[in-house]
């Protein structure tokens, strides 16, 4: 065999019996979810997270709350988008513990087109 550059596997197997071959162990790539399915993450982490938001952004973290557990057919885009930018606003104050939901929050709003 001549040598040079070389892309790709080289195997060589010399005798041995029950020999597989080259078995490539890939993971499979992740499917995004949906709008819907990151808007359910999103409103259970907001469920989980409530009490540690504090009393004076309460008020808005409640009234995002039915906007985006609310039919996508019922609710138009830029409601959810300004519902979802509270939201992520409030988890981004909450540090640490907030990280989950602003994360959540994030990848709903790239569902939206917005950031990204």
């Amino acid at each position: 065999m001549a040598e040079g550059n070389h892309y790709g596997d080289r195997v060589n197997m010399i005798g041995g019996f029950g020999n597989k071959g080259i078995v490539h162990n890939h993971p499979a790539p992740q499917q995004q979810p949906t709008l819907e399915e990151a808007l359910r993450t999103v409103v259970a982490l907001m469920r989980e997270l409530r009490a540690e938001v504090p009393s004076e952004d309460r008020g808005s973290f409640d009234e995002a709350l039915p906007v985006l557990a609310a039919d996508e057919a019922t609710t138009a885009p830029p409601v959810r988008r300004r519902a979802l930018l509270t939201v992520a606003g409030i988890a981004a104050m909450l540090g640490a513990v907030g990280t989950p939901l602003l994360d959540a929050a994030r990848a709903a709003l790239e569902l939206l087109g917005v950031g990204g």
